[in-house]
């Protein structure tokens, strides 16, 4: 490289014009061959970045494609669980409907109400029973405090007695939880 003598010594020179002069420095220096590799390197490095760019655009192009396959999968089993909690569930009920058919056979003929509500009663305990161990959990709202996360306000009545002013008087519809979740608000009361 040549001497910083052979430069112009201009303080207002630019950065493009103190390069060119340095390129000129060299050439008059005698070292042409440095003025030819620096563009030879943009061009390699122009085919590298092709390269790593067709590199990159295969490997989003399979990502795209193991992701929408992930999405097909993913659906496809959330349908199939969908249907298998129904079937398991049903597959519970079964023993309930076919009590209702024995107890509508049996009361058919009578006339005693108290056999007919005594077939009830065991059906509905039976019923009962086949959804708690499902998960199903029903809400004791009568006499509590309102909560707008379980409960529906249906209407106001003045309250029966002073201790359950603000607090809920009747239930008009049982709430439920599946799990932890709240799957039916209770319709409730409230007394004012």
């Amino acid at each position: 490289m040549a001497d910083d003598n052979n430069l112009p010594q201009d303080d207002n020179l630019t950065a493009d014009q103190a390069h060119a002069a340095g390129e000129m420095a060299d050439v008059e220096g005698g070292t042409t061959d440095t003025a030819a590799e620096p563009t030879a390197a943009p061009a390699a490095e122009g085919t590298r970045t092709d390269a790593e760019l067709a590199e990159l655009k295969d490997k989003y192009l399979r990502l795209a494609a193991e992701f929408e396959n992930y999405k097909r999968r993913t659906t496809k089993e959330r349908i199939e669980l969908f249907k298998t909690a129904n079937q398991e569930l049903m597959t519970a009920l079964l023993p309930v409907l076919d009590d209702f058919e024995r107890a509508r056979n049996a009361t058919r003929e009578t006339t005693d109400a108290n056999a007919v509500r005594e077939s009830i009663e065991i059906i509905q305990n039976k019923l009962n029973k086949t959804l708690q161990q499902k998960g199903l959990t029903a809400m004791d709202a009568q006499g509590g405090d309102f909560d707008a996360e379980l409960h529906e306000a249906i209407t106001q009545i003045p309250a029966p007695s002073e201790d359950l002013v603000g607090k809920i008087v009747d239930e008009v519809e049982k709430g439920y939880y599946l799990g932890d979740k709240v799957i039916r608000h209770a319709k409730v009361v409230l007394g004012q």
